[in-house]
């Protein structure tokens, strides 16, 4: 996830897929999810295929957090957590040194 560069995102499944975790979207999310506050991993970069941010109660506002900090890199969000995802989608193969 360092790899992702500031103003751009990535999808679990995406993140899964470049460790060789195929079809482990859920546990990336999962493993995220368990990251200390504040972090040096850009762990909000990441988000779910549909291009949102997983808003919920359960993950006691590290979703507002997430939100924030994706406004700041000039990525726009929605109050539904609703972003451009193909606009703003990393392409690692695309760049040298991604």
């Amino acid at each position: 996830m360092a790899r992702i560069p500031y103003g751009r995102l990535a999808t679990y499944g995406q993140i899964a897929d470049l460790i060789g975790a195929f079809g482990c979207a859920r546990q990336v999310g999962w493993a995220l999810r368990r990251l200390k506050l504040p972090s040096s991993v850009p762990w909000h970069r990441v988000v779910n295929a549909q291009g949102r941010i997983s808003m919920s109660l359960s993950r006691e506002g590290s979703d507002w957090i997430q939100r924030d900090l994706l406004l700041a890199e000039g990525i726009p969000v929605d109050e539904d957590g609703r972003l451009p995802l193909r606009q703003f989608l990393w392409h690692p193969d695309a760049h040298a040194g991604d």
